[in-house]
This record gives structure tokens, C-alpha cells and sequence, in this order.
């Protein structure tokens, strides 16, 4: 309690279960407190004394029973815990005589006593504990800073300090645990003799509260002090993290809470701790109870908690720099929430701590809404009437309101913020596999020009003629062939298309007028992006916010087929209008005219690979359907005739693949028929495959290699 107290208190704990080290281990409730006095002005010692504690269940195990001479019966006479430390505390004072000034401080035989039994139980019971249980010295560490060379800490016991201090009892006079006491009080006094002559300074301390707070993704953490806890209730929180490691001292902000890839809570938290003793004291807790659930606890890494509590952001540093605010994490809200609305919804009962500066939303890079937010409130009692508003509506839908960390608020905001638009295809498939890409060299984008669009949102029915419909008078600046449906594995709209467009200027304004217009009651999001984006994208980038995952690819040969362009056409001038009524043609067969299908690209020898070797290649995560644009669609008037069939185009020619049985061969996918002739997936089991040359439609002919009997013919 104070710096150089007057009396130690030596005090021993014993419990139902485990003794020694593996005291407090196995979670079993304490039965005894022994305790005695020692003057550090006089070196006298007091009497021993003894307080018996009654368990709430009256299993007690035999080494107990052996260990402190302790009877059931006696146990069942005793008071509960909470009554037998009023009683040591009202004993204590009187023999001390606080009144008159005295202090003391608890002394104990290592860390487990105080760290490991008293503080978990009395957490767990809900009982508070005097403040005398704050600060204590271990006699261990005491013994060590008085002969530093002699043994390890952790192979230190009260045995082997008595034996080096040539200190001889008699045991057949006191009880084990009496003992245990005796032993203490005589190596306390022989450190307070000369020639040792040691003081008892600098006590140490046991947390009273988690403090949270900020951590930077530039700190370095110490390996040796991270635990992973596992098993946690998913509406649990930092402070019920470091109620379950009550005793032991939590870095600032040490308490982080993982989340999945949706943004919930997983039942894991990182915990960073002072030292690495008390990581290896929280390893002992492995399987101890959180209510009625046991916690998993394994050792972790630094790197690990930065990943999870790190952060760079400036702004998430200004909102986490008021400390002692308690932190409420909105969900649900809806994508054009205020602030003002926000300071509304919770007015008046729980106030936000400084107004609109005490709210951040959460926004993806682009600068949209999440419908996550995190509010500061300066107490408990707000943070718990706020969170009475749970389901609450704002606007016209339901808001779910938790209880927040620091941590989580970094790991929200990194996920999003981190996320790209279009994520890049992973480093090892570049070497392998040039870039492919969909526009000639003629007419190539410089590298990073966002002079194309991105539509997001599009209904599954959407077709080209809906999207030139839906881009208006930008229509006339599209590039030949510059439609780009997006297509999934299974064949079917992705509700993604790109578009290129004849520059940078036009595509910008494009995507402000366009952004969240309506197409078929659908609000269709416009960004603008880059030609290498959109190939990355095309040839198989996954458009998921959680990266690109190719699966392996098992062809012998891989060569994904390039646009080629003959010479552009007319094209309908910026300035002119477009005519009134339906002019988009319905034939199919005017919609893909066969100049215009995907011509084989040459392959090179080095382009063939053993079966045996796996590839991985991001090839059939999409596929592009068959580009389309205003002079390609009959949407303007063209120099390529348009009329007729593609039958008629002497370059081109036709195969069907009619199955024979319920369970067509090719229904595994589409990639299979892409692989086998290098055309466009069918739409039934009678499909039509257009082929670019004579030559490469007899070869899947005499091949037939998709695994199940087909009738290919040549049309």
C-alpha cells in the first residue's frame, strides 16, 4: 500500500483442487486463508493466523484434505468468501493497528496465491476485493534481487530459499499450511538481517481496470507477451476479456477482438500483456470458464495482435484519443445517414460525447457508405441507455447497436479501407502467363487511364441494348466493340459490365451523371477505371471485396483468345441526335456479326504444358461475353454488312454438339467447352458453337475430348 510499508503480511492461500504450482490451474475455489505479521521495524513476527472459507460445492479433493489438515465438516461450519475476506480484512487492521497509521502489505510464496486464485474467484463471484489485495511483494523475487546467481526464478520454492539461508524448523509443531507460513516469515526476516540487510521497496501492482486505448501498426510487440483466447460469447467484450484475466496486467489496449470476413465478431481475441510472465501465468487459464463456456488460450505472436489492433489512419487515431470513452458500434444504417440524424436517434437520454465529432462512419475507398458506425460516450450509464435502443428504427430500417473496442474500430476500418475496387491479380501468375488484353495496340489506353467504366448492380436480364439505352447521350462516345458483359462460372450475368470509352474526360462525366441511375428499377452504380483493371477483371479477376482465389488449371494448353478489330466504321458524330422510336435490332444474328466473334490467338510452342504439371491461373473465376457497341449493334449506321446469318461469312464456321444422354457432358461448366473449342458457352444441351476458321472446328471434332459421348457435327 505504501512504498517501505511498516508490517508484511505474509500471507498463503489454499484451495480445493491443485496445490503448489499448479495452484489455481484447475479453477477450484479457495478454502483457507493463513496469514502472519511481520514487523519490519522490530523483525518480530505475530501469531498465525487461520480463516476458513466455505466453497460453493463441497468437493473438496484429497490432497486438499491432506495438504491443510482441513474436514469437510469444519468447511460446511465455514463462511462464504466474501464474509471470510471482511473478516481478514477486520483481523488484519485491528492487529496492525491502521488507525494509528500502520501500513502493511500482503507478501506471498510467487505469483500464484494472489495473481491465480483469489483475484479470478473473487471476479467470477462478483465480489470486491480490499484494496490490500492490489499490492503485494513475492518473496521469490525478493530472495532473487538479494543473490541474483543463484537459482532460476521458476526453480525457486520456499524449501530451497531455506536451505541456502542454512534455516532449520521444526515441522512436527505446525500444520502444513502453518508451516508454509513459518518458512516464510523466517527467510523475510534472515533477507531483513545483516549482512544482507534487504529492503522491501516497490511492490507490485495488480490492475484495478483495463485501460483501452490506441495502437500504431509501426509499434514493435514482443512475441513472448500475445495469447490468442478462443471460444469467447460472440457479445462479449474487452472488459469481459479482461475479466476473465483478472489478476493479470493487460497492456494498454491489449484486449483486441477478431472479426470474420463479414465484419462479426468470431469468438477470438489477441491479448497483449505487461511481461512475459504474466503471458505464461494466462497460458494456465487454457480452458477455464467465461459463464458457462470454456476459453481456449494458445500463445500468439506480435505480428498477429498488429493485424488485428494496428492502425495508420489519422482519423481513427483523433476519434480513439479521448480516452475513458465508453464505444457503441452502429449497424445497419442506412446509406444517406447524418450525423445530425445520428445525434437524434440517441438525444436525449444518452448524449454523444462532442456531438457530430464523437460519430465515424465507415466508408469504402471510394468514399461510399458501409452502414457502419462508432459512437463515443463519455459513461456507462449513457453507453447503457443507448444500447436499449437496439433495433430501434432510423429512416426505415432497424439499427443493431453493440458494445464496441478500440481494436474492432481499427479493424473495421482497415478492412474497408484496404479493399480495392478491383483487386489485383496475385504476383506468382504474372511470370507465367503474359497480360492479356482486349484492345489493339493501335488504339491501346496508356497504363492507368481510367478512360473506361465500371456498372455495378446491373439486373441479371440486363442486356447491351438496356445499357446503351441507359448511357444515353454518352452512347456516341464508346469505343468499337467497347461493351463488355461480365459473365460467372456457371454462364449467367454477373450483374457487372465494363465499358471503354474515347477518353478520360468522357468517362469522368459519364460516371457523375450516371452514377445511381435506375435501369429496370434497379439504382446501377458507374465508376470510373482503368484498361488494365477491366482485363484483369475479364480474363478471370475475381470481382469479390476479398481478392482473387484462381483455381488450379489441368489443361495441357492454355491461350485465352484476343480481340482483334478490322477497321473502324461509322460512327454517328458527338453533336447529332439519336433517332426517335426502336432502333436496336432483335435479330440475334445481327447482334454478333461474325467479324466481330474472337479469332484464335497463335500458339507458341512455349505455350504448351506437361498434364501432369499444376498451373494456377486465374482463367475461370468469369468470362466476358461477346463485346458489343453502337456501330457492332446496328445502333448506328455501319460500313459492315449486318444482315443475314453468320452462316453466310465464309472465315467462320459452325459445329452442334447435340447430347445424348439426361447429364450432358459438358454441364460440369462452361470453362470445359471454352477449353475444347475456344468459342462461346452454349445455352442448352443443342448447342451452336461458332468457330473462327474451318480448321479449328474440325480439331475439337476429331478430338471429342470432354469425357462424354456428343454428336459433333460440322454445319
Amino acid at each position: 500500500m505504501t512504498v517501505n510499508p511498516d508490517n508484511l503480511v505474509l500471507l498463503f492461500t489454499t484451495t480445493c483442487g491443485a496445490s503448489g504450482e499448479l495452484l489455481g490451474s484447475d479453477e477450484k475455489e479457495t478454502v483457507q486463508l493463513v496469514w502472519q505479521v511481520l514487523n519490519l521495524v522490530t523483525k518480530k513476527p505475530g501469531p498465525i493466523n487461520e480463516v476458513l472459507v466455505k466453497p460453493e460445492s463441497m468437493c473438496v479433493s484429497e490432497e486438499c484434505m491432506e495438504v491443510s489438515g482441513i474436514s469437510a465438516e469444519a468447511l460446511s461450519s465455514a463462511a462464504p468468501l466474501e464474509e471470510a475476506l471482511s473478516q481478514f480484512n477486520e483481523r488484519l487492521c485491528s492487529e496492525i493497528n491502521t488507525s494509528a497509521g500502520n501500513s502493511f502489505c500482503l507478501c506471498t510464496d510467487g505469483q500464484l496465491h494472489l495473481r491465480q486464485v483469489l483475484h479470478p474467484e473473487a471476479s467470477s463471484k462478483n465480489i470486491l476485493l480490499p484494496d490490500c489485495f492490489f499490492s503485494f511483494f513475492d518473496l521469490r523475487k525478493e530472495f532473487k534481487k538479494c543473490y541474483p546467481s543463484e537459482a532460476d526464478q521458476k526453480d525457486l520454492d520456499l524449501q530451497f530459499m531455506a536451505d541456502y539461508l542454512n534455516l532449520s524448523m521444526d515441522s512436527s509443531d505446525h500444520a502444513f499450511t502453518a508451516l508454509k507460513v513459518h518458512q516464510m516469515s523466517h527467510i523475510a526476516q534472515a533477507l531483513l538481517s545483516e549482512p544482507v540487510c534487504h529492503t522491501f521497496s516497490c511492490s507490485e501492482k495488480v490492475n484495478e481496470k483495463f485501460e483501452t486505448g490506441t495502437c500504431s501498426k509501426m509499434e514493435r510487440i514482443d512475441d513472448n507477451t500475445v495469447i490468442r483466447a478462443r471460444g469467447l460469447p460472440w457479445q462479449s467484450s474487452d472488459q469481459d476479456v479482461a475479466r476473465f484475466f483478472r489478476g493479470l496486467n493487460i497492456a494498454k489496449g491489449g484486449a483486441a477482438l477478431c472479426l470474420n470476413a463479414q465484419g462479426r465478431r468470431n469468438g477470438e481475441a489477441l491479448v497483449r500483456f505487461e511481461s512475459e510472465e504474466h503471458r505464461d501465468l494466462a497460458l494456465q487459464r487454457h480452458k477455464h470458464h467465461m459463464g458457462s463456456r470454456y476459453i481456449e488460450v494458445y500463445k500468439a505472436t506480435g505480428e498477429d495482435f498488429l493485424k488485428i489492433a494496428g492502425g495508420t489512419s489519422n482519423e481513427v487515431a483523433n476519434f480513439l484519443s479521448r480516452e475513458n470513452q465508453v464505444i457503441v458500434r452502429m449497424r445497419g444504417l442506412p446509406f444517406t445517414a447524418t450525423a445530425e440524424q445520428v445525434l437524434q436517434f440517441f438525444s436525449p437520454s444518452c448524449p454523444v460525447t462532442d456531438g457530430s465529432e464523437g460519430i465515424l462512419f465507415v466508408r469504402f475507398p471510394d468514399g461510399r457508405p458501409t452502414g457502419d458506425a462508432f459512437v463515443l460516450f463519455s459513461c456507462e450509464e449513457n453507453a447503457e441507455n443507448a444500447l436499449k435502443k437496439h433495433k430501434e428504427i432510423l429512416g426505415k430500417r432497424y439499427i443493431e447497436l453493440f458494445r464496441s473496442t478500440a481494436a474492432e474500430v481499427q479493424q473495421v476500418l482497415n478492412k474497408y479501407s484496404s479493399a480495392p475496387l478491383i483487386p489485383v491479380a496475385p504476383a506468382p501468375i504474372l511470370p507465367i502467363v503474359p497480360q492479356p488484353t482486349f484492345v489493339p495496340s493501335t488504339v491501346a489506353a496508356v497504363v492507368g487511364t481510367r478512360d473506361c467504366l465500371r456498372l455495378r448492380g446491373l439486373p441479371y436480364d440486363a442486356s447491351v441494348q438496356d445499357i446503351l439505352l441507359f448511357l444515353g447521350e454518352y452512347t456516341a462516345d464508346i469505343r468499337p466493340h467497347g461493351v463488355h458483359m461480365v459473365l460467372n462460372q456457371q454462364g449467367r450475368p454477373s450483374g457487372d459490365a465494363f465499358i471503354q470509352m474515347r477518353s478520360t474526360d468522357r468517362a469522368y462525366l459519364a460516371a457523375q451523371r450516371c452514377h445511381k441511375r435506375s435501369m429496370k428499377e434497379r439504382y446501377v452504380e458507374v465508376f470510373p477505371c482503368s484498361a488494365q483493371e477491366m482485363n484483369i477483371v475479364l480474363m478471370g479477376g475475381s470481382l469479390s471485396r476479398s481478392g482473387l482465389s484462381p483455381p488450379p488449371c489441368k489443361l495441357r494448353r492454355l491461350s485465352p483468345a484476343s480481340y482483334t478489330f478490322p477497321h473502324g466504321g461509322a460512327v454517328l458524330p458527338a453533336g447529332a441526335v439519336l433517332p426517335a422510336g426502336p432502333v436496336l435490332p432483335v435479330d440475334p444474328a445481327a447482334l454478333y456479326p461474325s467479324q466481330f466473334l474472337l479469332n484464335p490467338r497463335p500458339l507458341a510452342p512455349t505455350a504448351f504444358y506437361p498434364a501432369s504439371s499444376q498451373m494456377y491461373m486465374n482463367y475461370a473465376a468469369y468470362y466476358p461475353s461477346p463485346p458489343g457497341s453502337p456501330p457492332n449493334m446496328g445502333y448506328f449506321p455501319t460500313s459492315h454488312p449486318s444482315a443475314g446469318s453468320v452462316l453466310s461469312n465464309p472465315p467462320t464456321a459452325m459445329i452442334r454438339m447435340q447430347s445424348h444422354t439426361s447429364t450432358h457432358a459438358y454441364a460440369s461448366g462452361v470453362k470445359e467447352i471454352l477449353s475444347m473449342v475456344q468459342g462461346y458457352q452454349p445455352s442448352n444441351s443443342d448447342a451452336l458453337v461458332t468457330l473462327p476458321s474451318l480448321l479449328s472446328a474440325k480439331q475439337p471434332i476429331a478430338d471429342q475430348s470432354l469425357g462424354g459421348y456428343l454428336d459433333l457435327q460440322l454445319l
